[in-house]
């Protein structure tokens, strides 16, 4: 999938999208053609955000309900993976050497979006590898068929991804590109670090000024991004991301978070047990602490702002956990630690 290069171009492509597709033969059992819900949504994007209502519904005629994304998000939850089973599918030897690679690659770029947004170059990186395998896993799905499939045919989450939908045909207009070329994942995810619509018109930076956003095949773009998503989200440079805890006590338990939200401090835990090795952790901080059950054994973690940050782009704690030690494994690969 390529992006037109050009801001006239793309102009020109979305405002003869209609056209265009009314020379396209449209199937005669088109997916959302005379739905009663996309008539709905049509009129409120005319009503509320000035689109034409012949494009969108000519570009609707185009969409195809797709049982496979049903299915994916459907599907019942796994069995839920313990650290020990969940680590080893990121922190790889092929993931370490590719990001290694990227880093160097990029160097230039990642030093800047550090300068700029203060994240360090290993985390954009991790973040990249972890989602898309540094753009090598993207997502085959046009996104416009998973954001209507999800939208229309998915009651339970369908006022979200309806919103995204919104997000989606916005940004297309937005960046002038043919939204019936985009590609992501089953849920919409997009690019090389996979934001969903929403996140792309919130977060989502020009980064080499070239006048449109491009985090397909951009990875300029795509770092930028990661970047000033992190920034948005709390991410402070120069602080630590995680401690590893010492715990002494019966009421260890006690002090576990629920959930991901730092609700208690340091000093909290210390009454139930808990002890950094970290001596400049104020007592007063508030953390996310965890347990991780590793191949050693039980495992307790103290997570900082920082680590927070992380979790605003996948709320799991084994997430943030894999990306901050894939950013670890990137420095030690490269000798910078």
């Amino acid at each position: 999938m390529v992006l037109i290069g050009r801001c006239a171009a793309r102009k020109a492509q979305w405002v003869g999208l209609a056209g265009l597709l009314g020379l396209v033969p449209v199937a005669s059992a088109a997916d959302y053609q005379e739905s009663a819900q996309v008539g709905e949504f049509v009129a409120e994007m005319t009503r509320d955000y000035g689109f034409a209502s012949e494009q969108l519904l000519a570009l609707f005629a185009q969409a195809e309900r797709k049982q496979t994304i049903l299915d994916a998000i459907s599907r019942p939850a796994e069995k839920v993976k313990s650290w020990k089973e969940y680590r080893p599918i990121f922190l790889t030897d092929s993931r370490i050497a590719r990001g290694v690679d990227f880093w160097r690659q990029h160097a230039v770029t990642l030093a800047r979006a550090e300068q700029e947004y203060g994240v360090p170059p290993q985390v954009i990186v991790s973040i990249i590898g972890v989602e898309t395998f540094y753009g090598g896993n993207t997502g085959s799905y046009r996104v416009i068929d998973a954001l209507s499939t999800l939208a229309f045919d998915y009651p339970p989450r369908a006022p979200f991804f309806r919103q995204q939908l919104k997000e989606f045909l916005q940004l297309s207009r937005e960046e002038q590109v043919d939204p019936l070329s985009l590609k992501g994942s089953y849920a919409g995810a997009m690019g090389l670090p996979q934001f969903m619509p929403g996140s792309f018109r919130a977060y989502a930076v020009d980064f080499d000024n070239d006048g449109h956003i491009d985090i397909w095949n951009n990875p300029v773009d795509a770092i930028g991004s990661v970047a000033s998503y992190f920034k948005q989200h709390g991410w402070k440079a120069g602080q630590p991301v995680v401690s590893q805890a010492k715990v002494e006590s019966e009421l260890v338990d006690q002090g576990l978070t629920v959930g991901i939200d730092p609700v208690k401090t340091l000093g909290e835990l210390r009454v139930l047990g808990w002890s950094s090795a970290d001596p400049l952790l104020a007592a007063e901080q508030p953390v996310t602490a965890f347990r991780l059950e590793a191949d050693s054994g039980p495992e307790y973690w103290l997570g900082m702002p920082n680590f927070y940050a992380i979790t605003r782009y996948n709320h799991s704690v084994m997430y943030a956990m894999a990306v901050h030690q894939l950013s670890e494994a990137l420095v030690e690969a490269r000798g910078l630690n």
